[in-house]
């Protein structure tokens, strides 16, 4: 129960801060009238060992360094990320960072847009999505 009071607490005054640093971790405030987000685990049952397996493929963890950096509005379609990949592969990723915990999903009408979960991440492994923001992709 607890759990959910705090994810509760966290959708009712999102943090707006950023870091300092390499770059600047963006957390965006969350716009009035959100979908429901798609299910996804609470606060309490984030387990590292899962978390760490979603980002161990170098596809999702460009996806979240990119919302990490990047991100221009409070959460963003697959679309914007500018991959060349088909949809079901896409769909595949994005499902496996939300199952994982670590973005969360909304349903507008035919497309789902995605954002990190910076608090709860960041109140259960602190300092993991730094590392994930300082992060450097390989040169492809």
């Amino acid at each position: 129960m607890t759990g959910q009071r705090n994810e509760e607490a966290l959708r009712q005054a999102p943090e707006t801060r950023t870091r300092n640093g390499a770059g600047d971790i963006k957390v965006l405030p969350e716009p009035p009238g959100l979908p429901d987000p798609l299910p996804e685990p609470a606060v309490s049952d984030l387990r590292l060992e899962t978390v760490l397996a979603a980002l161990s493929d170098p596809l999702r963890l460009r996806i979240v360094r990119k919302l990490l950096l990047e991100s221009e509005d409070f959460d963003h379609t697959c679309g914007w990320f500018g991959l060349d990949r088909p949809k079901s592969s896409l769909t595949h990723h994005f499902r496996a960072l939300r199952e994982a915990g670590i973005t969360r999903q909304r349903q507008y009408g035919l497309e789902r847009r995605s954002h990190v979960r910076v608090a709860d991440l960041n109140s259960r492994f602190p300092g993991l999505l730094d590392l994930v923001a300082d992060w450097t992709p390989p040169t492809d």
